[in-house]
C-alpha cells in the first residue's frame, strides 16, 4: 500500500454513535502496552498520529483512521490495564462489543500478543470473544526485534497452542522498530479488503 494520505477521521467515547463508513474497516484490538499504536504508526507510515504512551491504558476511545480515502484502520480500546477500575473497564468491553456487533463494514479483526510470552487469560478471552462475534482473528506478534531470530517459531508455536486457534489462523510477526512484517500484514489487509491495487509500502 502506497500511503497518500491519512486522517484520524472520527474519535467515539462510550456515548458516542459509532459512524456508518462506505468503505471497508479492519480493527485493531491488543492488550494495553502491547504495541497497539507503534502497529498502526508502522502501517500508516507516520511516526506519532496514534499516540504512543509509556503509561498503559492510553487509548479510551475508539480512533477511526482514514487511509488513502480508500479503507479505515479502527484503534480498539487496549484491554487488561491492571489499574483501570471495574467500571472503566466495563465501559471500554461494552464500546468493543458494540462496535464488533454493530459495524457493517468491519472485515476483519487483527488481535495483538507480545511473541514474547505467553497469551494471557485477557487475551485468550478477547480471541474467544472475536470468535464468538462471527470473525476469525489475524493474531499479530509484536515486538518481533526484542527475541532472537531462532526464537521465533518457538514463540508463534506458543501463542498458538496457548489460543487454541482455528486451523488456518494467520500468526504475522512484527516489529515496531526494524518493521519487518509490515509488507506481509499490508498484503493481508489489502486482500482482506479486496484492494485490487497492490502498491509497494513507502520507507
Amino acid at each position: 500500500m502506497n500511503i497518500k494520505s491519512v486522517e484520524l477521521e472520527t474519535v467515539c467515547g462510550i456515548t458516542s454513535v459509532l459512524p456508518f463508513n462506505e468503505k471497508p474497516e479492519v480493527a485493531f484490538s491488543g492488550k494495553s502496552n502491547v504495541g497497539k499504536s507503534s502497529l498502526i504508526n508502522g502501517l500508516m507510515n507516520r511516526k506519532s498520529l496514534a499516540r504512543t504512551s509509556a503509561s498503559p491504558g492510553k487509548t479510551q476511545t475508539i480512533n477511526y483512521y482514514n487511509i488513502n480515502q480508500e479503507l479505515y484502520f479502527v484503534d480498539l480500546p487496549g484491554y487488561g490495564y491492571a489499574k483501570a477500575n471495574e467500571k472503566a473497564k466495563e465501559k471500554w468491553g461494552k464500546m468493543i462489543e458494540n462496535y464488533l456487533k454493530t459495524s457493517e463494514k468491519l472485515k476483519a479483526v487483527f488481535l495483538l500478543l507480545d511473541i514474547r510470552h505467553e497469551p494471557s487469560e485477557n487475551d485468550k478471552l478477547m480471541y474467544d470473544w472475536i470468535v464468538y462475534q462471527g470473525f476469525t482473528p489475524v493474531i499479530i506478534a509484536t515486538k518481533l526485534d526484542k527475541i532472537n531470530r531462532s526464537q521465533k517459531d518457538k514463540q508463534i508455536k506458543i501463542i498458538r497452542e496457548g489460543l487454541e486457534v482455528a486451523s488456518g489462523t494467520k500468526i504475522l510477526p512484527f516489529s515496531s522498530i526494524t518493521k519487518q512484517g509490515r509488507d506481509e500484514i499490508w498484503e493481508c489487509i489489502e486482500d482482506i479488503c479486496g484492494l485490487n491495487e497492490i502498491n509497494t509500502p513507502e520507507v
